[in-house]
């Protein structure tokens, strides 16, 4: 019954009462709820101005990107200037985490400049999926951090050496937390802001990043006192934490590239459609993020007796209810079935022979 496919949330060339200029047997209270939700939650209905939207967040993720890659490559490019001097693995450790933290603002930059693309005939759906991409490489830069900063310790380990200028690590370590801290709630407020899991996750990842610096200071402060293993030991810990970041990034890029969906807003979807007047039930729901926005594609069914520009009205009202309802929704397919009444035939059977057993 309706195919709106990315259209300026499939509304351009129809219109709604006024902006939507559609309204053809809609109440008057309904017009006023309408504007209502307008206000609460206004979005537009021009695909220019979704073009514009989607360029802005992917521009502000950017520019988020840039200035923390700044920051963290001074953090790194300090601490490296003390690991020279003092010879501390458990720092070495940190600013190599640092550094390839720093580095993973590169392939999500390269994402969000892919990201906006428009979609061609070979890449029907644009190219957002880059993002899912970039995380494969983050995952991959953090197992290689991983592998070197445990490498170093236990080569200190079995080879002991003092660590020098233990006031220097010491504020390396601390000058290293900072920095991490700073890029860590700058990465997730925009991450949230702009909807982008793979931002907020690098921002979790320079949180982690930051805490592994006041390991370092531990590790300083156990040297200080006389314990010469305090450093190799201190450096298998932040091991074991990047590790821990490591899983945690495997398995959030996991989700995202078999299409997993925080089951809330599956609810919150099937809710706000069983909350249009005409939809008598809902019936197969799907949603797949692509890069850091949303699509739909759901079946409702309606009253059989009705016209298909009526039936095509309720499915309007479908996806507009499924745009105010689910956040970063940015287009949805919403199919119409007529119900089912005694006698009368399957409305799919021609398609029966092509169901997966």
């Amino acid at each position: 019954m309706r195919n709106h496919q990315d259209d300026g949330h499939g509304h351009d060339g129809h219109g709604h009462d006024g902006q939507h200029g559609h309204g053809h047997g809609r109440g008057r209270w309904a017009r006023i709820r309408h504007r209502v939700a307008h206000v609460v939650t206004p979005h537009s209905h021009q695909a220019a101005d979704k073009v514009d939207s989607a360029m802005e967040t992917s521009a502000e993720g950017m520019r988020t990107l840039w200035i923390s890659l700044g920051v963290l490559a001074l953090t790194a490019a300090l601490q490296a200037a003390v690991v020279v001097v003092s010879g501390s693995v458990a720092l070495l450790g940190d600013t190599v985490h640092n550094a390839a933290d720093a580095l993973t603002a590169v392939p999500l930059g390269v994402a969000f400049v892919l990201g906006r693309r428009a979609a061609t005939r070979r890449f029907t759906y644009g190219y957002g999926r880059a993002e899912d991409l970039a995380g494969i490489v983050i995952v991959l830069t953090i197992a290689a951090s991983a592998a070197l900063a445990g490498w170093a310790a236990v080569d200190r380990l079995l080879d002991p050496r003092q660590v020098h200028q233990l006031p220097a690590v010491a504020a390396a370590a601390v000058v290293g937390f900072i920095g991490n801290e700073w890029v860590a709630r700058y990465r997730i407020r925009t991450g949230r802001r702009i909807g982008s899991a793979a931002l907020v996750a690098d921002g979790l990842h320079a949180r982690t990043d930051g805490l592994t610096s006041l390991a370092v200071l531990l590790g300083a402060g156990g040297a200080a006192l006389g314990w010469r293993l305090a450093d190799p030991v201190v450096g298998l810990f932040i091991t074991a934490a990047i590790a821990l970041v490591l899983k945690d990034a495997a398995r959030e890029v996991f989700r995202r590239l078999m299409d997993a969906v925080e089951p809330a807003l599956v609810d919150a979807a099937a809710a706000a459609l069983l909350g249009v007047p005409g939809v008598v039930e809902v019936g197969e729901l799907r949603m797949r993020w692509i890069g850091h926005r949303l699509r739909a594609e759901v079946a409702i069914v309606v009253d059989g007796d009705l016209s298909v520009r009526a039936a095509h009205e309720v499915a309007v009202e479908a996806e507009h209810a499924l745009l105010h309802a689910v956040p970063r929704l940015t287009a949805a397919l919403v199919h119409a079935d007529p119900s089912a009444t005694t006698g009368d035939p399957d409305p799919h059977a021609a398609l029966a022979h092509h169901a997966h057993a």
